[in-house]
């Protein structure tokens, strides 16, 4: 267990721990060739880095990477990491304007691309914001609308005006050992190393700057809560591009030397499939991805018996499904761990030694080495025991800052370095925490932040459309889903379907609202603002949601 604070890089982290287990596995994937040791993982990351830095990334540029859970996505992590380049990560939801948005405001100098995200094609969405990369050369790419992006790497096939993944390493024969070196020995722990971004006050995405000491140090408290060693083996359904994936799966397994099994993207099938033929002791997933497991026809044909611990994260757990994956799925050590993005992510967690009931009904005490207290949101008073209240916390996990938002970070983080996260919390009396709703207006639909600013924003430019305004609905699946009251033009019949379509078509999926409602006018408070509680309560009623909406969780 941690008994201080590690002052130490992802890439000297990943080194450690080759040099600790090099003979055990590191990585497997069921369903391509990547099966790598601790040691070989840690060659192949070195050729990467060295190749990266023969294509001219220098310390401090930024990389984006669009792709789901791909051994590349894996090594490229640790890759950039080790030379100092900061590795954004790209939401697999996203389609064109949002890809730009973010490729934009990042900086990004490089972008690594898969094939295809569900229903979009990347290479075509690519050519479409860049036209020049189609007669560019290779790495010189000058883009009007992206003027920073110069490298575009696809990791599956050879396109015009991209390198090809296998191509990176050889660009390293340019680096001589004492410069690959030189350069690791130029990082800090304090650097900023990974930007993942999130929506918060406003509509806008917000690009999180994480260090290694964040990641490093949030990675081993997680992983000590589930009381990870070398013998045990995750299997990580959830994203890499998101933190869950990224810190509390890949970064506990590799500050523990524990076995990653990573699926490409997410079914309940090959979960099952996973867990049962590599004899997984622990799984990850928001209470979506579970319920799929426990809801799934062949539930029941596979063995569960080698599971032990794991973690449910993302949005709010139901208690009910926490009872069953802990009696159904044999994980009778399962964790809930709480965070946001911005705490890179874990703020509290219940461990393994926790009872069946704190494990089941709370999202635990806060970890190693960060302090929580829970405030009055007007006062910015102290609140005692069993007060609901803003959750606010200081340690070792904030980030930096958003990047290049000075204002949003002002707002985020006070004179006493507090987060302030905007969730309703009570603090037991036994230390352990309880999350009882929201101040910001976010809606978690499965572990996605979506807000609704954004969604109505672009609703707005429907023709039919006069007025619109988007509120969190409770379901049963997803913890919460996106609801759109609309109020019509003169005489103009909304089309629920049409609606629906016209935001797939340029959001991503998960911002598509469930439901549409047209309603002839909004509650508002004596200042004009909706009150949008009471649009909610409408939509439950409307909707029949009313079971949904007593859904208890931790």
């Amino acid at each position: 267990m941690q008994k201080e604070l590690r002052n130490i890089t992802i890439g000297e982290m990943l080194e450690e721990t080759a040099n600790k287990f090099p003979t055990r596995k590191a990585v497997k994937y069921i369903e391509m060739e990547f099966n790598k040791t601790w040691y070989e993982l840690n060659q192949k990351v070195d050729r990467i880095a060295k190749g990266l830095m023969g294509m001219g990334l220098k310390k401090g540029d930024h990389a984006a990477v669009w792709a789901t859970n791909y051994p590349q996505w894996l090594v490229l992590m640790f890759a950039t990491a080790r030379i100092g380049v900061v590795l954004v990560t790209v939401n697999t939801n996203y389609k064109e304007h949002e890809l730009e948005f973010l490729l934009k405001q990042s900086d990004s100098k490089a972008l690594f691309i898969c094939d295809g995200l569900k229903d979009i094609d990347c290479e075509k969405v690519i050519y479409s914001i860049c036209p020049e990369l189609k007669t560019c050369k290779k790495g010189e790419l000058k883009s009007v609308k992206l003027p920073e992006l110069k490298t575009v790497v696809s990791f599956d096939n050879y396109y015009k005006g991209m390198y090809h993944w296998n191509q990176i390493a050889d660009f390293g024969v340019l680096i001589s050992s004492k410069e690959f070196k030189a350069r690791k020995d130029s990082l800090s722990p304090d650097d900023v190393i990974n930007m993942q971004y999130t929506s918060g006050t406003t509509g806008f995405p917000k690009g999180v700057m994480l260090t290694h000491n964040n990641i490093v140090n949030n990675g081993l408290s997680i992983g000590d809560c589930m009381k990870f060693t070398e013998n045990d083996k995750l299997c990580i359904p959830v994203p890499f591009f998101h933190c869950f994936g990224m810190v509390l799966a890949i970064m506990a397994c590799v500050t523990h030397g524990s076995t990653m099994l990573p699926l490409l993207w997410y079914t309940p099938m090959k979960v099952m499939h996973v867990v049962e033929y590599e004899k997984c002791t622990a799984v990850h997933g928001v209470p979506t991805m579970f319920i799929g497991i426990l809801e799934h026809r062949d539930f029941d044909k596979y063995d569960y018996s080698s599971l032990r611990t794991g973690i449910m994260a993302g949005s709010p757990c139901p208690v009910k499904v926490m009872d069953d994956v802990l009696n159904k799925m044999n994980m009778k050590e399962i964790c809930i761990t709480y965070g946001q993005t911005e705490a890179s992510p874990a703020i509290t967690m219940s461990s393994t030694s926790d009872s069946a009931e704190t494990r089941v009904n709370t999202v635990g005490s806060p970890i190693f080495k960060v302090e929580v207290k829970i405030v009055d949101p007007e006062t910015g008073e102290d609140l005692p025991d069993n007060t609901p209240g803003e959750l606010c916390a200081r340690g070792y996990n904030v980030m930096k800052g958003y990047y290049k938002m000075t204002e949003e970070t002002a707002a985020a983080i006070d004179k006493d370095n507090w987060l302030h996260t905007g969730d309703l919390a009570v603090r037991l009396p036994d230390g352990n925490y309880k999350i009882t709703g929201r101040i910001k207006d976010m809606i978690i639909r499965g572990g996605e932040n979506i807000f609704p600013k954004e969604i109505e924003d672009f609703i707005y430019t429907h023709p039919s459309v006069k007025d619109v305004a988007v509120v969190a609905v409770p379901s049963k699946r997803y913890g919460e889903e996106a609801c759109a009251f609309i109020i019509p033009k003169d005489d103009i019949e909304i089309d629920k379907d049409d609606i629906k379509a016209f935001v797939n078509k340029n959001l991503a999926k998960h911002k598509v609202p469930a439901h549409v409602l047209v309603t002839d006018g909004f509650p508002l408070t004596a200042s004009g603002k909706i009150q949008k509680y009471i649009l909610r309560d409408k939509a439950v009623a409307e909707l029949g949601l009313e079971s949904d909406s007593q859904i208890v969780t931790a």
